[in-house]
């Protein structure tokens, strides 16, 4: 198969700059929503990838993703939401960028251009067969992200990616592809759009499935989110209310009592409240 870079190709819009504000933002939306449908295709292999998430995870792994730029920003954002919203440890899943951390803010000059570096970040981390690297890079040629997956597989480390173009040179060294391919962005080569909103929509399906598999979620509750705001207090509150059928006041007492919702109802079902 011969490799496309989709992300690349000259954008279907010309002459932008001649467009009236509503136009561009009528293009851009007009675009976004050929995302989800992209995404949609790719189901069988986040599945897959998933699948394999879930079991290391549920033997004391870790799952980590590796990036440059925007793709490494976004894992960053999704590593970060699963403490306060499923209650696990900052460790189980981790996001690294090329560059750094100072590279979430900026970017670092040639960072994703080091071979050597993604495999030094995961090792500082005593990466190890439990683990599964995850890989994300719209382009799928970021070096920094290719060599570490390499790597990976030469240490038996399940490997996975996420890109958006099909038959690329990251795909080749993962165990587990995904590749959604939303084509050519509004503005040419800018994949912070289209295939940035791809990848979140892709990461936010990783995580969210495998901590519902992993037991974190109750029906459609999250009921071992961290309660380090007054929003989610009330939030606990309110699942409490309308599981327990309790007023405002003994859900508060309640949670009060407990500190989390899952302990919470558990313990009043069993009469400990």
């Amino acid at each position: 198969m011969t490799f496309t870079k989709t992300t690349e190709q000259d954008s279907h819009y010309n002459h932008l700059e001649k467009m009236s504000i509503k136009d561009v933002l009528n293009v851009i939306n007009q675009e976004d929503q050929s995302v989800p449908t992209a995404v949609a295709s790719a189901v069988p292999q986040i599945e897959a990838l998933v699948a394999q998430i879930v079991n290391n995870l549920k033997n004391g792994g870790r799952l980590f993703y590796l990036g440059a730029g925007t793709s490494g920003r976004l894992g960053i954002l999704d590593a970060s939401e699963c403490p306060p919203t499923f209650g696990v440890p900052h460790e189980m899943v981790i996001g690294l960028i090329a560059g750094g951390d100072s590279a979430i803010r900026k970017a670092v000059e040639f960072a994703e251009d080091d071979t050597q570096q993604g495999w030094k970040d995961l090792q500082a981390y005593s990466i190890s067969t439990n683990d599964v690297v995850v890989g994300i890079a719209a382009s799928g040629t970021t070096p920094y992200v290719i060599a570490a997956l390499k790597a990976c597989q030469q240490a038996n480390i399940s490997t996975g990616c996420m890109t958006c173009n099909e038959g690329s040179p990251l795909a080749q060294v993962s165990d587990y592809p995904i590749e959604v391919v939303v084509g050519p962005e509004v503005l040419t080569g800018s994949s912070r759009m289209k295939a940035g909103t791809a990848q979140k929509l892709v990461l936010n399906m990783i995580t969210t499935t495998t901590m519902i598999q992993l037991g974190k979620v109750k029906g459609n509750k999250m009921v071992d989110m961290q309660l380090n705001n007054d929003k989610l207090v009330a939030r606990g509150v309110k699942m409490l209310m309308d599981q327990l059928n309790l007023s405002e006041t003994e859900a508060q007492q309640l949670l009060d009592t407990h500190k989390n919702v899952r302990t919470a109802l558990k313990k009043y079902t069993n009469g400990n409240a």
